[in-house]
């Protein structure tokens, strides 16, 4: 059913006009465009993002929905380097007036059981979370059960962090500020210990990162269908 419904979704296409860019840290940037209609999307979830207003050769990229749906925005966080590929170079040039096209929403990479959650985020793997999250945060209810962030940032950037602390202060919340792939490990032991098969892991980030972890936590005994993926891919 869930296949069913991507595939009508990525036939739902809007344009959105852009609203403004912000630098959240070095070489990372937020993209806040107007949602319009009757849109909304599961937090978490992501859309294909098309570039219509300037010919560039590859001009459709699949993003993270950052915005939770009780949001008035529609965010995409992005890393940018100083060689950005072209249509990240465009999508610093936006300016108002312009306008994105998003087809979807798309994905199962959101919240369905009330278990354990233990979120895992690799860099900007913390994404979707910041959506989930926020969302939580907006519908004021208080899980029966807890919800782990484990925040892995070799660079110890760890975006929003500002909003996920005051989250964290309000809810059902914990989070976990992790430098090195060692730490996060132990981390996970920690949680596997505690919730083992019981809990849900959510992983995002790159795609090393997501497949080893993944596959660490089978060592575990955590099941495939206990465990959801969502590979962030640089362009």
């Amino acid at each position: 059913m869930a296949i069913l419904q991507d595939v009508f979704s990525i036939f739902k296409k809007r344009d959105l006009p852009f609203v403004e860019r912000n630098q959240e840290e070095e070489g990372v940037y937020t993209f806040l465009f107007e949602k319009v209609n009757d849109m909304t999307w599961k937090a978490g979830q992501h859309g294909l993002f098309t570039i219509t207003h300037q010919k560039i050769k590859d001009h459709t990229r699949p993003f993270t929905i950052a915005s939770a749906p009780s949001e008035n925005a529609v965010q995409i966080t992005m890393k940018i380097n100083d060689a950005p590929s072209e249509f990240k170079k465009t999508m610093l040039e936006f300016r108002e007036g312009d306008t994105i096209k998003m087809a979807g929403p798309v994905g199962s990479f959101h919240l369905k059981e009330n278990n354990p959650i233990i979120l895992i985020a690799g860099g900007i793997g913390i994404t979707p979370f910041r959506s989930i999250l926020k969302q939580i945060e907006a519908e004021g209810i208080r899980q029966e059960n807890p919800i782990h962030l484990l925040y892995n940032d070799s660079s110890e950037s760890y975006v929003f962090r500002e909003e996920l602390e005051h989250i964290a202060n309000n809810n059902s919340v914990s989070i976990d500020y992790i430098e090195t792939r060692n730490q996060l490990l132990q981390e996970i032991d920690k949680h596997t210990s505690l919730h083992g098969n019981n809990g849900k892991y959510l992983i995002a980030g790159p795609k090393s990162m997501v497949k080893d972890t993944s596959a660490y936590l089978q060592t575990k005994k955590i099941s495939k269908q206990n465990i959801k993926k969502d590979v962030l891919i640089g362009y």
